[in-house]
């Protein structure tokens, strides 16, 4: 296989040898060519459409000590709040006055919240709002638990795995976290009925190559319906505060490449990636993603949701952020979509 066929083998066989991975991530001569062809996988199934889920984070406590991430447990400075029940439901209901028809609640590990008081918030937006697809991103639980959740209601679950390598993993979290469990938690949504959501950070610290096509090998094993990457970013009240950013280059680059892996796939473009850069999430659309989460969180506690520093559109009212979307999404020639968007086949 001669090296400049590389993105058109990935477009026809959905896969490369590590070998070749490994050429095309530590090489930058086919970026072009395989971006291109992301974006003709990209229209020919989804078109110009571009689908937004309102993201409500509701509380950032946690129970974990993640080394890189700004509301682990172990952050004092951390200024902590909690949405209630009705504030949630608030928020959906703005939210689906701005055309938005798919809620993303997302959260720390936070066990203040039952089973119940999270199966009873989304029973009620169901029940508000019949035509929505609601989606938890609260972290891992039990297989019962989990069955409790889409009892309720819950259509998807995002769970990032943030590194497949066992090692990595272990460098990235304490120990008592488990990257076998992370992946058990994705398995057992999957079978649980779930659209399912992982995902990972590009330039995470001590990443290599080699982890991130571990990556690759582990989403094409659990073919999920939404895959969630972006570049890592920094919090200085963490053990990580020196360590640089993530590679925006290679965060766009990732994402052509799962478009050609998983053309189906609903992809984001993500708010880190539009923090690393004024135009990251046109350019991640323009680069085979789909997906744009804007927030439908109270302004007063945007700014305290801080998984990382710098993070844009804390101070936007929602509609000031749904307004500011849609723009930027009509200058590079594509246009927002608010129905659910499930995952086309």
């Amino acid at each position: 296989m001669e090296i400049l066929d590389l993105p058109e083998k990935l477009k026809k066989e959905k896969d490369l040898t590590d070998s070749e991975f490994k050429y095309i991530l530590e090489n930058n001569d086919l970026d072009s060519r395989i971006r291109t062809l992301a974006v003709e996988e990209r229209e020919k199934i989804y078109g110009k459409d571009v689908y937004v889920r309102g993201l409500i984070e509701f509380t950032n406590y946690c129970k974990n000590d993640c080394y890189y991430c700004g509301i682990r447990r172990s952050n004092l400075k951390a200024h902590r709040y909690r949405l209630t029940r009705g504030e949630i439901l608030a928020c959906c209901d703005e939210g689906y006055k701005l055309g938005y028809r798919t809620f993303v609640l997302q959260g720390g590990e936070d066990l203040s919240y039952s089973d119940d008081d999270i199966c009873g918030i989304v029973s009620s937006i169901k029940e508000s709002h019949p035509d929505c697809a609601v989606t938890l991103s609260i972290g891992e639980k039990s297989r019962e638990t989990y069955l409790k959740y889409y009892s309720a209601g819950t259509d998807r679950y995002l769970l990032r795995h943030e590194t497949a390598d066992n090692e990595h993993y272990s460098k990235l979290h304490p120990a008592n976290m488990s990257p076998d469990n992370r992946k058990r938690c994705l398995y057992d949504l999957k079978e649980i009925g779930f659209q399912v959501g992982a995902g990972f950070m590009v330039g995470s610290p001590y990443q290599t190559t080699e982890n991130i096509i571990s990556d690759l090998r582990f989403l094409k094993e659990l073919s999920p319906d939404m895959i969630g990457i972006g570049p890592y970013l920094t919090h200085d009240e963490t053990p990580f505060a020196g360590f640089k950013n993530g590679s925006y280059q290679l965060t766009i680059k990732l994402l052509s490449i799962l478009r050609l892996m998983f053309p189906y796939v609903l992809l984001p473009a993500t708010t880190a990636l539009g923090t690393i850069n004024v135009r990251g999430r046109e350019e991640g659309i323009l680069a085979g993603a789909n997906v744009l989460m804007p927030n439908l969180s109270p302004v007063s506690v945007r700014k305290y949701y801080e998984l990382y520093e710098n993070k844009i559109c804390t101070g936007d009212e929602s509609a000031q952020c749904r307004n500011c979307l849609e723009k930027r999404v009509e200058s590079i020639g594509y246009r927002i979509i608010t129905d659910i968007g499930n995952v086309k086949r």
